[in-house]
């Protein structure tokens, strides 16, 4: 009788299961959020073509235009073997943006960005890039005409020297637009007694 009871329970459950499969299956596919992105307002207040900045004048916690803001920038997000400009660098460029779009003097942005652990090697020069990721002379660095269009903004760009040891680069490898720093571990630290506010992308 309980073996009864078992195997009609068990195959209750795999019932309820299969219907409950059954109907997601039978939902229909959403089409992603961004999908319709196009219709809306992009502005490039300080970088163009980078860190487009949607315009929402009405909205909380706008930027005051008469503050002094320092702000210290840890990269440590994407895939620099992608082939595909970092999102991170992206994002960090809306900030640059975001403080123009509401007014704030560029002289009133203090901005530096660490680029932490493998995002480091967005900062390859593209000779360095190619044989780095085994290019076989094909290929450039997708992320320089952004991190040029940063330091010409006025962000102060550094690499992490611990992180180029153990990739085995060397400062020749890196960018002019970009500055070799001792260590990510310690560039907080500095920065932070600076007065710099910690942001992670």
């Amino acid at each position: 009788m309980k073996i009864r009871r078992v195997q009609g329970s068990l195959l209750l459950a795999a019932g309820l299961w299969m219907l409950s499969t059954t109907s997601f299956a039978a939902e229909p596919h959403h089409a992603p959020m961004h999908k319709g992105a196009s219709d809306v307002t992009w502005v490039y207040p300080v970088i163009p073509k980078f860190g487009g900045v949607h315009p929402n004048p009405g909205a909380d916690m706008q930027p005051d235009p008469n503050a002094d803001y320092k702000i210290l920038v840890d990269v440590v997000t994407g895939d620099p073997s992608s082939g595909h400009q970092l999102g991170s660098l992206n994002r960090l460029a809306r900030l640059v943006n975001l403080m123009g779009y509401a007014k704030v003097p560029q002289d009133h942005v203090h901005i530096v960005a660490v680029l932490d652990r493998q995002v480091g090697a967005t900062a390859l020069t593209n000779a360095a890039y190619r044989k780095f990721f085994d290019k076989k002379g094909k290929g450039e660095n997708p992320n320089l005409p952004i991190l040029r269009a940063l330091k010409k903004a006025g962000v102060k760009l550094m690499i992490c020297s611990q992180a180029m040891a153990e990739m085995g680069l060397k400062n020749s490898d890196i960018d002019p637009s970009v500055t070799v720093t001792l260590s990510a571990l310690t560039d907080p630290v500095i920065y932070g007694h600076r007065g710099y506010t910690y942001m992670q992308l």
